[in-house]
């Protein structure tokens, strides 16, 4: 079963429970390793691994980023470290648990620690480690993360409107459907773009993760 090498884990808050009454949520880097896939702190040292799986454009057709070079990574991750140094953001390197390499990114980002919220969003993962249960995974860990380290009571993630690929794997995994902001993001492209949120709560978390321990389990 994968395993974080955070934090020892401490009890979700529940719903009923007043935020101050709940340990506080410490943000702080961390790797979180399952058994396929290893999030570790992001650094700007990674931009040329990251730059060798990014490069397909096909990670970027439904996103408001549209990235066509190295340093376009490279300016569309040093935001993200900016971020956690204001306590804000939680960027991942996403590497391949056997091999090392690294095969994508991902976040926690517009952490709340008054309100016991975060959002989990700006992934992309290599086209070769698609539907192999690596995003899966992923998801697995900084979930769990979230609920039973930091007690969050809320996790958001988002999806654009005509990305149903997306939408369908946050439907699959537990995520609620809350509704949609219109012309919520301005695309590379000169388009706008609708945004689908979703969320999953604290007291929603014990389903949410025996079904992803179950969909884990059953690619062995």
């Amino acid at each position: 079963m994968p395993h974080s090498t955070s934090t020892t884990p401490t009890a979700a808050a529940s719903t009923t429970t007043p935020a101050a009454a709940a340990p506080p949520m410490l943000v702080t880097p961390c790797t979180l390793e399952g058994r396929h896939v290893r999030l570790e702190p992001l650094e700007l040292e990674h931009v040329d691994e990251l730059w060798e799986v990014a490069q397909a454009p096909e990670l970027w057709r439904w996103t408001a980023a549209k990235l066509h070079s190295r340093e376009a990574l490279r300016d569309y991750l040093a935001p993200a470290l900016a971020d956690r140094e204001r306590g804000v953001a939680l960027p991942f390197t996403t590497r391949d648990a056997a091999t090392g390499r690294a095969i994508g990114s991902t976040r926690f980002g517009s952490i709340s620690t008054r309100d016991r919220r975060v959002e989990i969003g700006w992934t992309f993962v290599g086209l070769p480690w698609q539907r192999t249960g690596v995003n899966t995974e992923a998801k697995y860990l900084m979930l769990r993360h979230a609920f039973e380290t930091w007690g969050c009571v809320r996790v958001e993630l988002k999806a654009g409107r005509l990305n149903e690929r997306s939408r369908a794997a946050i439907r699959r995994i537990g995520g609620v459907e809350e509704g949609t902001l219109r012309r919520h993001m301005y695309s590379g492209d000169g388009s706008w773009r609708d945004t689908v949120y979703y969320s999953i709560l604290d007291d929603e978390w014990p389903a949410v993760k025996a079904r992803l321990e179950g969909m884990l389990a059953a690619r062995g």
